[in-house]
């Protein structure tokens, strides 16, 4: 009776293995590809259910503690976060093209498109080297109203580490408008003021949402109080 539970809790992983051969690797979501990954769940949890456990953490953690933070997810040991963390960072470094650059900041949407549809804000900074390529992508904050308590410092010190030459910064509207809040212009235009004391400019800031997005620089938004 229990093996019959458990074969029907994990009896999508062969479907999405077989789907994915079928149709190619783009085919599956973000949470079945990790799903092909684990390979199956445990005695407790389904591989379904454990890979959504894991794609938060993946969403919200970054390089440095991403291994530590998903080793501390239930049912996932060392091995297999070494597995997932090795295969995230692999998909970066093929990714990057050292020839490639962004020509304009909206270009950066493809590498964050799937934040537009997390059911929570996700803050994040890109940093940018001199020929625009991206060095970094990192979640500065997650939840609804940390806008208003954003500090510049949360921002911008890793990109002061990395010797980034720009950032673009973005964040996700759950609600699926994209059109700006008084607080996400107020802290726009102080992250701005920042990144001219700093000589990192700030490039852009862009809100996206499912299929839409909204850019500061391309409405005009991006101005120093002294202008």
């Amino acid at each position: 009776m229990i093996k019959s539970i458990l074969n029907k809790a994990n009896c999508k992983k062969p479907q999405i293995r077989e789907l994915t051969l079928a149709h190619g690797v783009d085919f599956p979501s973000d949470n079945e590809l990790i799903m092909l990954i684990l390979g199956s769940g445990t005695k407790s949890k389904s591989v379904e259910e454990l890979s959504k456990d894991v794609l938060k953490v993946v969403l919200e953690a970054n390089r440095e503690d991403l291994i530590k933070k998903l080793v501390g997810v239930k049912g996932i040991g060392r091995n297999k976060a070494l597995a997932i963390a090795a295969s995230i960072e692999l998909g970066r470094r093929m990714n990057r093209n050292p020839q490639g650059h962004l020509e304009s900041p909206v270009d950066v949407i493809q590498y964050i498109k799937s934040y537009a549809m997390q059911i929570q804000e996700h803050f994040l900074c890109i940093s940018l080297n001199g020929a625009r390529e991206i060095l970094s992508i990192r979640v500065i904050c997650v939840g609804s109203g940390n806008m208003a308590i954003l500090h510049s410092a949360d921002v911008f010190s890793e990109p002061v580490k990395e010797h980034a030459s720009a950032i673009i910064v973005s964040h996700n509207h759950p609600s699926g408008d994209p059109a700006p809040s008084d607080e996400d212009i107020k802290t726009t235009q102080r992250l701005f003021e920042s990144s001219q004391i700093l000589g990192i400019p700030l490039l852009d800031h862009i809100i996206i949402a499912k299929n839409k997005y909204f850019s500061f620089m391309e409405n005009g938004l991006l101005k120093s109080n002294e202008s």
